[in-house]
């Protein structure tokens, strides 16, 4: 019914080998949660990732460990997923979760530049309702912005972390299902964010079904880096972010983090498509 209701028509990965790649994640586990199996198919072609941790995730509350313990675990915990999926290069930016402005991420971003120009930029998005993940876009969309690029700007990748894109916005899918056990160690190594990994791996079967692919699939929206910023001018507070809903814990549930927002991915849709 999904597929009927979507019509989903979505173009699949390949990778030639030689890019070099970044994934922006603003916590510690959202790159394995959003396109963890990108990044092992990227490793394996031969393509040069690079996993840009923005904050240090200091603000969650589980295993009673006090903030500067916590930013502690989840850094060892990216190192450790990171080599699970095969990228040996992490740059823990580390700015305190909750409390660090777009400006500092914009400064670290372009001196990251300097050392590892991307070809392609895996980002996080305002298709979500959690206030870092659109701070760390609009301080992409900043950098982006403002860049003078020595090569041809990076194209940028929008990744879900749990709120689905849904085939009204995504445009590319890549079948992961090859490198399941991968994903599997690298979503693991994040033992202090275990309640989100079920959700994960639910989400990519959920896609496999939406997009027409065996096994497991995970969706991204391509686009130039002059659509992304476009896409998030205005400010976070302007984002109707309220109007999704990602997946719970309960997977009866999941179906409303599909429908709900839907207006909002209309709109974005022609937003992107006017520009």
């Amino acid at each position: 019914m999904a597929g009927r209701l979507f019509r989903p028509n979505a173009a699949e990965w390949t990778s030639s080998g030689g890019q070099r790649v970044w994934a922006v994640a603003p916590h510690p586990d959202d790159e394995a949660i959003g396109c963890g199996g990108a990044l092992i198919r990227h490793a394996q072609a031969g393509d040069q990732v690079c996993i840009v941790c923005v904050t240090d995730g200091r603000r969650s509350r589980a295993l009673g460990l006090s903030p500067d313990l916590m930013a502690v675990r989840r850094e060892a915990e990216t190192r450790a997923s990171a080599r699970a999926l095969g990228v040996s290069r992490v740059e823990w930016l580390g700015l305190p979760e909750g409390e660090w402005v777009e400006e500092q991420l914009h400064a670290r971003l372009e001196s990251l530049y300097e050392q590892f120009p991307p070809h392609l930029i895996y980002a996080p998005s305002r298709i979500d309702f959690h206030p870092e993940h659109g701070r760390t876009a609009r301080g992409l969309a900043a950098f982006l912005r403002a860049a003078i690029f020595t090569d041809p700007p990076p194209h940028i990748r929008i990744y879900p972390v749990q709120v689905p894109l849904t085939p009204l916005l995504a445009n590319l899918v890549v079948p992961v299902a090859r490198v399941k056990a991968e994903l599997a160690a690298a979503l693991n190594a994040y033992v202090t964010q275990s309640d989100n990994l079920a959700r994960a791996m639910r989400q990519r079967r959920y896609a496999a079904r939406l997009y027409r692919r065996p096994g497991l699939v995970e969706e991204f929206w391509e686009m130039t880096a002059k659509q992304y910023v476009h896409l998030h001018s205005g400010t976070v507070e302007t984002w109707a972010t309220g109007a999704f809903r990602g997946l719970r814990h309960r997977a009866f549930t999941d179906p409303l983090a599909y429908l709900r927002g839907w207006p909002e991915r209309k709109r974005l849709a022609r937003v992107f498509r006017s520009f």
